[in-house]
């Protein structure tokens, strides 16, 4: 059997290899138009800002490595140009004399990846790169050394561009980040990411939210809001598209996210043509429809299943969840499944839990803050998304969470999950069990919670916001307008408190559902502030410098 991959690096090689693991006399070939066919893509910042020093750690694998090992044929700056479904061939282009040949297949796997949604350009006034390559990084890095006391423009604040703002300023560059929306960092609903914003801002980044670049002058980068800023360097990292050029013209389906579509073995509308990769729909986990999720460990799982499937022993891929972690100066932030702007959205039914525990037991040394969204159906109790921003043990919990996911435990069986611990790994109750608890008492019913975005509606109907932290708490920073009764004396003063809906707040919520209970036996029509005050001040923060229309989220 003759097959041939289009596309290396993760799902390419990922195939390549495994196909040769569970078939020695297969003939493959590997089309690679770039000149790297095995990299560390993810690592690519890193480098840039030095903390890899070794750029040949950047290279996994080469033409010849992967021939020795594998008795693979990997042809780099080769480009796959079309593709005859009926003929079984593919035209190749060699880049670098631009000579065309013709190769037959008899199966043919397309992993070509997704493409930048920018025009980097080297000639411009500005040096303009993407950030995916090794020859990106090899041009930036070289403006870099060039120019003492440098400047730098980075277009877009997700993945791709946060690491790349972080390894600039580790490097000693001066960045402006520049986003179009009213949002760092868009995956997280407004209220998580506040605090990212804030660290941006803490170590020197200039942050231009709602703002475009509009052109370049002698004086660097013209912006949508009017400015000009300095730069010997943008790095665009606006996005990106799926790359289906091959697959459409050959008239393959198209699926409706705008990804190659594939069925459970990764099969494409050809049964001769299979795909993984970036360019390629994935099944979402939470609704059944077509998604696109652009991370490497999708591409490395489903590289392997295609050489199962074509090897003769295909299964069916898992939906994707999405769980995906990003650094940022000391920060991780951490996300799998829906947000709840999406929710909204979509009009589904949900709950919201927010908790703001310690990675491990307080009175331990070292203790670290984590800031926990999990979001829930309100029929089903499933567990919808998650979002985690802190410190250290971020990746842990969202790792248990994507699990419990994944094998559709309930938001309230959390609560039973047996968790390792020691103080100073986690705590008895690790802030996984303390989402269980609150959303079990939600879905029985022991707790009603409002949203940080949901208590002015509430107040200007009549409700009352009591406030159950102590008093030296309440004066060093309060809602406005909220009653001061410590969680300690709200017995002794009930008969102060009027007799119209309440609602209470603590700083995260947990004395806050304790006064709840205390209210509610005693005939009090009372809810809890979801989060407390610290989930409050984040997301009224984030309206200061973003605000959004209905709902606040949508």
């Amino acid at each position: 059997m003759k097959i041939i991959i289009v596309g290396g690096v993760a799902g390419g090689m990922s195939a390549a290899t495994r196909l040769r693991r569970l078939d020695e006399s297969a003939e493959i070939i590997v089309f690679e138009r770039g000149h790297y066919v095995s990299f560390a893509n993810c690592g690519l910042p890193y480098f840039v800002g030095g903390i890899i020093r070794d750029r040949g750690d950047l290279l996994l694998q080469t033409p010849e490595s992967l021939g020795a090992r594998f008795a693979l044929d990997v042809r780099v700056d080769t480009e796959v140009v079309q593709i005859d479904r009926k003929a079984q061939t593919v035209a190749v282009r060699d880049l670098l004399t631009d000579e065309t040949s013709v190769e037959h297949y008899d199966r043919l796997v397309l992993a070509a990846g997704a493409s930048a949604m920018s025009n980097a350009s080297e000639d411009s006034t500005v040096p303009t790169h993407t950030l995916r390559t090794v020859d990106d990084v090899d041009h930036i890095t070289a403006v870099l050394a060039s120019v003492a006391a440098a400047s730098a423009v980075v277009i877009g604040g997700g993945f791709i561009g946060l690491e790349a703002v972080e390894n600039l300023v580790h490097r000693g560059v001066h960045v402006t980040l520049v986003q179009r929306g009213p949002q760092i960092f868009t995956p997280l609903d407004p209220e998580m990411a506040a605090p990212v914003l804030d660290r941006l801002r803490e170590r020197g980044v200039d942050v231009r939210l709602n703002a475009t670049v509009t052109g370049t002058s002698a004086l660097g980068i013209m912006l949508s809001d009017g400015s000009t800023v300095p730069a010997d360097l943008v790095i665009d990292a606006s996005g990106v598209r799926p790359d289906v050029t091959l697959a459409a013209q050959a008239g393959l389906r198209i699926g409706e996210s705008g990804g190659i579509w594939v069925d459970g073995t990764q099969a494409t509308s050809d049964p001769h043509i299979f795909a993984v990769g970036d360019g390629v729909e994935k099944t979402d986990a939470v609704s059944g429809s077509g998604t696109l999720v652009t991370m490497a460990g999708l591409a490395n799982r489903h590289g392997r299943s295609v050489a199962d499937s074509i090897a003769g022993t295909p299964g069916q891929a898992a939906p994707a969840l999405g769980t995906s972690i990003v650094a940022i100066f000391g920060l991780t932030v951490a996300l799998v499944g829906w947000n709840e702007k999406r929710l909204i959205a979509a009009g589904r039914t949900h709950r919201i839990v927010h908790t703001h525990p310690a990675n491990h037991a307080g009175y331990f040394p070292g203790a670290e803050g984590m800031s926990i969204k999990l979001l829930i159906d309100a029929e089903s109790d499933a567990i919808l998304g998650a979002q985690i921003v802190g410190g250290s043990g971020v990746d842990k919990r969202i790792d248990v969470l994507a699990v419990a996911m994944a094998a559709g435990l309930s938001a309230s069986a959390l609560t039973r999950l047996e968790l390792a611990y020691a103080p100073q790994y986690a705590s008895a109750k690790d802030p996984i069990n303390q989402l269980g608890y609150v959303a079990s008492n939600l879905a029985e019913g022991t707790s009603v919670n409002l949203q940080w975005h949901e208590l002015e509606e509430a107040r200007s109907n009549g409700a009352v916001l009591v406030d159950v932290r102590s008093a030296g708490e309440f004066a060093a920073g309060s809602i406005p307008g909220a009653l001061n009764v410590s969680l300690d004396d709200l017995r002794a003063r009930l008969d102060e408190l009027p007799r119209v809906p309440l609602i209470v707040h603590c700083q995260v919520g947990q004395r806050g559902h304790t006064a709840a209970r205390i209210l509610t036996q005693n005939g009090f029509d009372v809810r809890n502030l979801d989060g407390g005050y610290r989930t409050w001040l984040a997301g009224t923060s984030s309206l200061v410098v973003s605000p959004i229309a209905e709902r606040v989220l949508v």
